[in-house]
């Protein structure tokens, strides 16, 4: 009888960690496309107008 999968030993090199990293290097900073980076940098806007029309709508006890 072979043993369940949670009772075998993890890895110690720790093979995803590994991965992730070797990605992040060779992905990372400075090989994102500028149109990426753009967007993650850009402020976002919100309309807290219709977020405030939600809450008293249903304040008032109007289902959709």
């Amino acid at each position: 009888m072979s043993r369940h999968a949670v009772d075998r030993r993890k890895s110690p090199e720790g093979g995803r960690l590994k991965n992730y990293v070797e990605v992040e290097k060779t992905h990372g900073e400075e090989g994102t496309h500028p149109a990426t980076k753009a967007l993650h940098e850009r402020t976002t806007e919100r309309n807290n107008d219709a977020k405030l029309r939600e809450y008293l709508r249903i304040e008032r006890g109007h289902r959709a």
